[in-house]
């Protein structure tokens, strides 16, 4: 069980503060709500396998400008994998320039409700609070970066991802590398290694003329855990 420090429970109530504020400071005509779920054959999450299961992935989000708060959770379908449900809350704020450049900053409370879990968001709970920075490049250098970092451990992820074509695929193609700062109980490392390494592949799928059903395949390796996954997903989105 993850334990709960003072810190991260104040960065658990900076995401509330963050809902609170756009909740009653923000005029209704400049929200915008949206729902959605993945489904997807496992959960793999910067090259860790979660439950070692299929899992459903419900999200809400709000939003308003650059600013955007939610949930997002996770479910395995199988019972063995029960104790790697999560349900989550997390706020970014994203800086957009003209040329298409991108910034944002977010927060983000990991949640795991296992069962024998403590209940609830306080003290003694399963939380761990994550701060990062991401950037997404223009048309014209379309890399993108992130960076987390863990307040409990100071460990830091890193990831790069880079979209690249074949003529005449009209599937979407990106591939990405994560690396973890330093050993790590969250992502099972001892010391710093490249623990997400992989290329991803989607594409919308037609079902009739006006509705068409997200799918994706990636091929993720951990070098850290020498464990390879092909994971299929799908996303549906009212």
């Amino acid at each position: 069980m993850i334990r709960v420090d003072s810190f991260r429970f104040r960065g658990l109530r900076l995401v509330v503060a963050v809902a609170a504020l756009f909740a009653f400071a923000v005029p209704a005509q400049g929200q915008s709500v949206s729902i959605g779920a993945d489904v997807v054959s496992r959960y793999v999450w910067r090259g860790v396998d979660f439950g070692e299961s299929m899992a459903v992935q419900p999200a809400i989000t709000f939003g308003t400008g650059g600013l955007e708060f939610g949930a997002w959770g996770s479910y395995s379908i199988s019972a063995s994998g029960a104790s790697a449900n999560e349900n989550d809350l997390w706020a970014t704020y994203t800086v957009t320039a003209e040329s298409g450049l991108s910034v944002a900053v977010g927060i983000t409370d990991y949640y795991f409700p296992s069962p024998g879990a403590d209940a609830g968001f306080g003290a003694g709970a399963a939380h761990t609070v994550e701060l990062s920075l991401g950037f997404s490049g223009p048309e014209t250098f379309p890399i993108s970066l992130f960076g987390g970092m863990l307040t409990e451990s100071s460990v830091l992820y890193a990831e790069v991802g880079v979209p690249f074509a074949i003529t005449g695929a009209d599937v979407e193609l990106q591939l990405h590398m994560g690396f973890v700062g330093g050993e790590s109980d969250f992502y099972g490392t001892d010391e710093a290694a490249v623990v997400n390494l992989g290329v991803t592949a989607s594409k919308d799928l037609a079902i009739t003329e006006t509705f068409a059903v997200p799918v994706s395949v990636a091929y993720i390796l951990n070098p850290d855990q020498d464990r390879a996954h092909l994971v299929f997903g799908f996303s549906i989105a009212p």
